[in-house]
């Protein structure tokens, strides 16, 4: 059998995010809880960049445009926040964009605003 991409990583990840849950609710903008993670996952030691700047390029060549993801964590797992009660295709479609911006492969998009927990979403490209 084999291994899950970054499953260890994942599975801290998840806990940070069910941690926010149960102290925080369903009932807060998405700002609040991208703030409650930034403390959850430093307290938790997990490594993360907050809204970084992904360049994008076509054909080769640099672009203006940028996309700015809600988390980047171990250098390898996008995290993409929302505080609705479900996700749709276009959601997804976000997060496998910043995928693509930056060749990483495992992307989690979060749900805050599901009861009665928030709900995790991982995909592996």
């Amino acid at each position: 059998m084999s291994k899950l991409l970054l499953a260890d990583e994942t599975y801290e990840i998840r806990g940070a995010i069910y941690e926010v849950y149960r102290e925080m609710g369903c009932r807060f903008l998405e700002a609040v809880y991208q703030e409650c993670l930034e403390k959850e996952f430093a307290h938790r030691e997990i490594p993360f960049e907050s809204q970084p700047e992904l360049k994008l390029q076509y054909k080769g060549q640099a672009l203006n445009a940028r996309y700015r993801p809600d988390f980047v964590c171990y250098d390898s797992i996008v995290v993409e926040l929302k505080a609705l009660r479900e996700t749709g295709k276009e959601h997804e479609a976000q997060v496998h964009n910043y995928l693509r911006a930056t060749g990483l492969r495992v992307r989690l998009l979060v749900s805050f605003g599901h009861h009665p927990k928030a709900t995790v979403d991982r995909i592996v490209v």
